[in-house]
């Protein structure tokens, strides 16, 4: 079992490769979901995103894209590299006063699919990410 100084390290380790991950999963994630054959949103409905996306970034906002976030949590306190998980901390998500109203393609139905789907990308770059981890620690 490590103790409090190697167990502080290894969180800042691997902390320190959390961007990349980040970045590399955020990309996996997009293509797997959004593109191909099979993707969560219609071509329509991603176009939307991307409009409300671009209109928030101009509006100084930070946007939808990108404003996920990830940490890394220590599920105990014993020192085991087993308790090292990676916790989506601020899932994205669209409403009708983010994009500053006006836009009349943002029905509820439509900002619900859309919030789904935000939500599944963000799970599924937590999960890409855990992965990363997982090879970091050498767990399988």
């Amino acid at each position: 079992m490590a103790d409090a100084s190697d167990r502080r390290q290894l969180v800042l380790e691997v902390r320190s490769q959390l961007d990349g991950w980040t970045a590399r999963a955020r990309a996996e994630a997009y293509a797997e979901l959004f593109e191909g054959d099979d993707p969560i949103l219609s071509e329509e409905e991603l176009r939307l995103l991307d409009a409300i996306d671009s209109r928030l970034e101009r509006h100084g906002g930070d946007g939808v894209w990108g404003t996920d976030q990830y940490g890394v949590h220590s599920a105990d306190g014993r020192g085991s590299t087993d308790a090292l998980r990676v916790v989506c901390v601020y899932h994205p998500q669209v409403t009708s006063d983010s994009v500053l109203r006006g836009l009349d393609d943002l029905d509820d139905e439509t900002e619900e699919r859309i919030n789904t789907a935000l939500w599944t990308y963000a799970e599924r770059v937590t999960e890409l990410i855990e992965k990363r981890l997982d090879e970091y620690l050498g767990r399988d």
